[in-house]
């Protein structure tokens, strides 16, 4: 049964001026593992955040450190919950998390199905 769904899309060069003129943004929102990677990426991560917050319904307190995306060996995404946002997942009856990344034209995207 699907419990959440949420999408996302970032304009990665906004983002990355974003990124420029606030240099602590990028450790306010990335892990230490994910603040290393190209910007595109990180603008797919970022729009995984949001989205995974949708698909959570948006509750207040969610830390960004709390959800990490993580790429298996074969390329495909998916996200490391703890603290406040698996407390959220936990609470919705999640068990399966199912994320879509994508970045072409100058947007990136991302797409969160919450299964219970």
């Amino acid at each position: 049964m699907i419990v959440g769904v949420g999408i996302d899309v970032v304009e990665i060069e906004r983002f990355i001026l974003s990124i420029e003129r606030t240099p602590r943004l990028r450790d306010k929102l990335f892990t230490p593992s994910e603040a290393v990677l190209h910007p595109q990426s990180l603008a797919a991560r970022f729009a995984a955040k949001e989205a995974l917050a949708k698909a959570l319904g948006a509750p207040a307190g969610l830390g960004w450190h709390d959800a990490e995306v993580i790429s298996e060996s074969s390329g495909r995404p998916r996200f490391e919950m703890r603290g406040t946002v698996k407390s959220a997942a936990d609470g919705l009856g999640a068990s399966s998390v199912h994320l879509s990344l994508s970045h072409d034209g100058g947007i990136a995207s991302a797409f969160v199905v919450l299964e219970g």
